[in-house]
């Protein structure tokens, strides 16, 4: 089987290494929480004459440093496989899936949590999560399915073409002399 994964940096140091970790760490928390506040407040937006408070977009940010290192930590368990032979996108189609289910999960930890915090049993705010209406609840894992995807597909560009390709296709050439 004809298999790319994450290369071993074993010649690191330790320190670099942590670093390397802490930044993916905080891009990731970024690129997730930017989705998330958006998701928040489109939903809050949704229900006009309600005050909007700053403290969703805070939990929406936690939530997502949470599901990062989950993430991160599912990647480091089981790394990403790209089978040269099927390509990128059937090698990481089922992954995918299992990182949305995981984001599934940490959602409804994150209503029970909210219910504990307002005063109202854990497991009946559990399982209140999306209404309790399957179909919100599909739709949410299908939109937290479109936001895991992109990240996947661009961790496995880089896994195959390297990070300073992947990242001048996307961005453009490095500035220098700046």
């Amino acid at each position: 089987m004809n298999t790319s994964q994450i290369p071993e940096k074993k010649h690191l140091s330790i320190k670099t290494r942590i670093a390397e970790e802490a930044k993916k760490a905080i891009l990731l928390t970024l690129y997730l929480g930017t989705w998330f506040c958006a998701i928040t407040f489109l939903a809050e937006s949704a229900l006009k004459g309600r005050p909007i408070h700053d403290t969703i977009f805070g939990l929406a940010m936690i939530k997502a440093a949470i599901c990062s290192k989950f993430m991160l930590l599912g990647q480091a368990a089981y790394p990403l496989t790209i089978n040269k032979k099927h390509g990128i996108i059937p090698s990481l189609l089922a992954e995918s899936f299992i990182y949305s289910f995981i984001v599934l999960l940490l959602s409804y930890l994150e209503s029970g949590i909210d219910g504990l915090i307002h005063g109202r049993n854990f497991i009946d705010s559990l399982l209140s999560f999306g209404h309790s209406d399957p179909q919100y609840i599909l739709a949410l894992a299908i939109v937290y399915w479109l936001i895991i995807w992109p990240y996947l597909l661009f961790v496995s560009m880089k896994m195959a073409l390297g990070d300073s390709t992947t990242n001048e296709i996307l961005f453009g050439p490095r500035k220098t002399g700046l």
